[in-house]
């Protein structure tokens, strides 16, 4: 599986390009601001074609280049319903090209991704998890979890902390983490020295 990340906009929020290999299609996570150029960027370099976009949630770090990229490329921005009305003054017209999120597997680009609610920092976050064919792992975690913190919330900050606790810690030691913001890190790490995570059961 080919994983492609980089940082963009002033808060260096990151975008991932997913696939299963170079030069076919991919997927597009959090496509935020100024993403627009390392994205085409990217998309060359490695031969791909993207023919969706998720949000891991609907801030504009994360979503701000999705209304451009998705009527250049002619695809859709997977958004968790609850978050459509952060979207207000930024998608306009283009709101059409959102498709609400399910709970479930999503089928895109030939990848399997699994797809968790994880309400907190926003009502809508989402993670999303992987398995690569040689048995890898990986979850997307927006702004939910980062390496050796967790994001702000909401409302009421335990939420947060407890949809981390149901929806992320249970995966296995060596899922590679890819925040929405910092470098990646590992559900194994997090749980022994996150200090937003002690005593949750993690």
């Amino acid at each position: 599986m080919l994983v492609v990340g980089f940082a963009a906009g002033p808060l260096e929020a990151n975008c991932y390009l997913l696939a299963p290999a170079t030069g076919g299609e991919c997927v597009i996570v959090d496509p935020g601001e100024d993403a627009l150029v390392p994205l085409e960027a990217a998309l060359a370099e490695h031969g791909l074609t993207p023919i969706a976009m998720l949000a891991t949630h609907g801030h504009p770090d994360h979503v701000a280049s999705a209304a451009e990229a998705g009527a250049r490329y002619g695809i859709p921005l997977h958004l968790h319903e609850a978050d459509r009305p952060l979207l207000a003054e930024d998608a306009g017209e283009w709101k059409d090209g959102i498709v609400p999120l399910v709970q479930g597997p999503l089928r895109l680009a030939g990848l399997e991704i699994t797809v968790a609610a994880t309400p907190g920092h926003t009502a809508g976050s989402v993670a999303f998890g992987l398995t690569s064919g040689e048995g890898g792992r990986i979850v997307l975690t927006g702004d939910s979890l980062f390496a050796g913190s967790i994001g702000r919330s909401s409302g009421d900050g335990d939420e947060l902390v407890k949809s981390l606790g149901a929806k992320v810690m249970t995966l296995p030691d060596d899922t590679v983490v890819l925040p929405g913001h910092g470098p990646a890190t590992t559900i194994g790490q997090e749980r022994a020295g996150n200090p937003f995570l002690a005593g949750t059961g993690a």
